[in-house]
């Protein structure tokens, strides 16, 4: 490791700490305010009750634990997602302005879960908890497969950075086309189905969701960190990379799985949610630099930071009803994105 390798690790490591800080107090704050405030006392005893194999002795001791609580996980887990996403796409790319939904994902999990509104019942699918998620999940890996298998060509079938990022924008473009005709032909309970599930929502949260949720993002993350390496070698070129022995075709292939997983299971579970996979990897880079080695790690946890304050808005903001999650990211995502561009022009 070169000595500035090691200068700009370890800059970042204070972060590190920053950011595990601010997590933890997002959360608690999540857990603890919205349509009801919770007491210290009151969600230490539910805590408690639930440890010891019981159930609280009041509603609101329930709410805590059977909403509140998986809640505010499950919307960790989300962010660290989206912004693990963002930085894994952004670095793939080499482009700034990516997302994780940029292959694909986040707009073929959103045709997915439009067509289990419209054609579910016609079809006589199950009406489980799991319905939704699979339709959705499925609709992101069918469409990321799309983009990937299309955006091929040559003898050697390789896919380059422009046909990917080109593909993903025609069936980016394609899907919403789909949700729209479906949106058109819909009962209006089926057509508000989809305009909420396509603003995001966390409150079809469940313990089984934040299992679920937690263990593809802490995977996805940890699979992620291993090709952190690779990804700061592609940041120079792809026949660079090739040049220092990085097989460039299979790092797209793994890092498009792992953006698939991680993103498509948290789609699934909550909605399209904009602008956190976005912002989080050009604040960090900010921060720390551009050593994926640090981004990655930060921006789970920066992620799940923001995710969890723009959940704490979106139930206080108009208690005790809710608003979408989505549009909080986006009202407070689009100046924040704006500024950082004003500031630095390079981004990257």
């Amino acid at each position: 490791m070169t000595p500035a390798a090691r200068e700009n690790r370890s800059a970042g490591r204070p972060w590190l700490v920053v950011l595990t800080v601010a997590l933890v107090a997002t959360v608690l704050a999540s857990i603890r305010f919205g349509a009801i405030d919770f007491t210290l006392h009151d969600m230490w005893s539910s805590t408690v009750a639930v440890l010891r194999g019981g159930t609280p002795a009041t509603l609101d001791g329930r709410i805590f634990t059977e909403l509140r609580l998986p809640r505010a996980v499950l919307c960790m887990f989300v962010g660290a997602s989206l912004g693990v996403g963002g930085t894994l796409m952004q670095a793939l790319f080499r482009n700034p302005i990516v997302e994780p939904g940029r292959g694909g994902t986040s707009s073929g999990a959103a045709l997915g879960a439009s067509l289990y509104f419209v054609l579910g019942a016609a079809l006589h699918i199950d009406q489980t908890v799991w319905s939704l998620p699979a339709a959705a999940c499925a609709g992101g890996i069918l469409s990321t497969w799309l983009v990937f298998g299309l955006a091929r060509n040559g003898a050697d079938g390789r896919a380059s950075i422009v046909m990917l990022l080109l593909t993903g924008l025609a069936v980016n473009a394609l899907c919403l086309s789909g949700i729209g005709f479906l949106s058109y032909i819909a009962r209006d309970p089926q057509a508000r189905s989809i305009v909420f599930w396509n603003l995001g929502t966390l409150s079809g949260a469940n313990w089984r969701a934040v299992e679920f949720v937690g263990a593809v993002t802490s995977l996805g993350t940890l699979a992620a960190m291993r090709y952190a390496k690779q990804l700061n070698a592609l940041m120079i070129g792809e026949d660079e990379a090739t040049y220092l022995g990085v097989n460039v075709g299979r790092l797209k292939f793994i890092v498009l799985a792992i953006n698939v997983a991680i993103v498509a299971v948290a789609t699934a579970f909550t909605g399209v949610i904009g602008f956190v996979g976005l912002i989080v990897p050009h604040i960090l880079r900010m921060l720390g630099g551009a050593d994926n080695r640090f981004l990655i790690l930060a921006s789970a946890l920066m992620g799940g930071t923001l995710l969890s304050l723009a959940d704490v808005v979106a139930r206080v903001a108009l208690r005790p009803a809710e608003l979408p999650i989505g549009i909080v990211t986006s009202v407070v995502g689009v100046p924040v994105f704006l500024s950082l561009l004003r500031r630095r022009r390079y981004i990257f």
